[in-house]
């Protein structure tokens, strides 16, 4: 199986597999694992349903337990236009495809804007974690902020 690996990385197979990071220590990476919550901010000053929620994220999913999160983010066309993030596949402008999109996936969460979220959140904010998304612009005022 490494044979095939190599000889689908071709010449930078050497590079890519035996990178050795010069800049950060090992010893300060935060590894995932089962216990990540606790071991990484449980000594922290967040609020218990704040402990609460974030362990709910890292239990939910194909994920579940490994430390790992897959949270599918969908920006339904605030920042960018509509027509730009939906064209390919236009049914996934309906909101409650988006959630279905990522529980079939086995995500641990799915991440929009407010709207999206709330228009489905009785049908399946008990099925999966949402996460609001907040842009850091807003491109509908004159001049742009």
């Amino acid at each position: 199986m490494i044979n095939q690996i190599f000889e689908y990385l071709g010449d930078e197979a050497d590079y890519l597999l035996n990178h050795k990071c010069t800049t950060v220590p090992k010893e300060d990476l935060h590894l995932p694992g089962a216990d990540f919550v606790d071991r990484v901010h449980g000594l922290s000053d967040r609020s218990p349903n704040v402990m609460r929620n974030m362990q709910l994220l890292f239990n939910t999913g194909r994920l579940a337990g490994t430390g790992y999160l897959s949270i599918l983010p969908v920006d339904q066309g605030i920042e960018h236009s509509a027509g730009a993030s939906f064209a390919p596949n236009p049914a996934y402008f309906d909101p409650e495809n988006i959630v279905k999109l990522a529980i079939e996936g086995g995500c641990n969460a799915v991440a929009s804007t407010l709207g999206v979220l709330g228009s489905v959140a009785r049908k399946y904010a008990h099925k999966i974690p949402f996460l609001v998304k907040l842009n850091h612009n807003e491109l509908l005022t004159y001049p742009n902020k």
